[in-house]
């Protein structure tokens, strides 16, 4: 008997001290505030050097040199007069306006019903029929050998329904230029109240067509997209079943 529940014995053994680990970090955290995570290194490529910060020439003229630095239309910022301010290149930072709001509501209804019935019997077989009582039990009629009949019905019935409303903006960097000319884009926000620190996370590919002259675009023009919108924290905690009520939930069979 010992031998058939040591199994499940190690099993809840191992879960109870899996579960005492994840207890642990988060009795480390009781009355501190959920850590911001690590901001990631901007991407940003090097960018080409202003032709009034170039070297004058063995020489040259110092002070002509000093009056012609900075006064060049190439500086950086200073292309905003000629180049399309829109995200184009790896660093550019793109607005993503997230405008989530989906309905979907779903209705199956199924009818099937069946009925069936055989009948079988012998009047006459070269008068072989007369033998039949000496083979079969009772008095059987020839001409009612068999008779058969079934039935079967199923109905079934189903409803889905759904609805989310996520109203958002964040700004997401160029993480790459693919061979087309589309844009990879990758975006992250986390906020932190009290105890409760929500994050957003956005990535996909964009067509740089597709970004508005304010330089955003909205969500539903992203490939590939993927949106995260969740939270961790003491709110986030509560809502959430215990750990052993969800090792129960996964192992309990019925």
């Amino acid at each position: 008997m010992t031998s058939r529940f040591a199994p499940l014995s190690c099993l809840l053994a191992s879960a109870s001290l899996l579960a005492g680990c994840g207890s642990v970090g988060r009795l480390q955290n009781v009355g501190k505030a959920p850590k911001l995570t690590e901001a990631g290194e901007p991407v940003a490529p090097r960018i080409e050097s202003s032709l009034g910060n170039h070297v004058a020439p063995e020489g040259g003229d110092p002070k002509v040199e000093d009056a012609t630095r900075g006064a060049s239309l190439f500086r950086t910022g200073g292309g905003a007069f000629f180049r399309d301010q829109r995200a184009s290149r790896v660093g550019d930072i793109v607005t993503i306006r997230i405008n989530i709001a989906d309905n979907a509501r779903v209705d199956n209804t199924t009818t099937r019903t069946r009925n069936g019935s055989e009948n079988a019997g012998i009047a006459s077989l070269l008068g072989l029929e007369s033998q039949l009582g000496k083979v079969l039990p009772g008095n059987p009629d020839p001409a009612n050998l068999a008779s058969t009949s079934s039935k079967s019905s199923a109905t079934g019935a189903g409803n889905t329904s759904r609805s989310e409303q996520i109203n958002m903006t964040v700004a997401a960097t160029v993480t790459g230029v693919l061979p087309n000319g589309n844009l990879a884009i990758r975006g992250k926000q986390e906020v932190r109240v009290n105890f409760e620190l929500r994050e957003l996370v956005v990535s996909g590919v964009i067509r740089p067509e597709d970004i508005a002259r304010d330089n955003s675009i909205r969500h539903s023009q992203i490939a590939e997209a993927r949106i995260s919108y969740g939270g961790r924290g003491q709110l986030t905690d509560a809502q959430q079943a215990r750990w052993g009520q969800q090792i129960y939930d996964a192992l309990f069979p019925f």
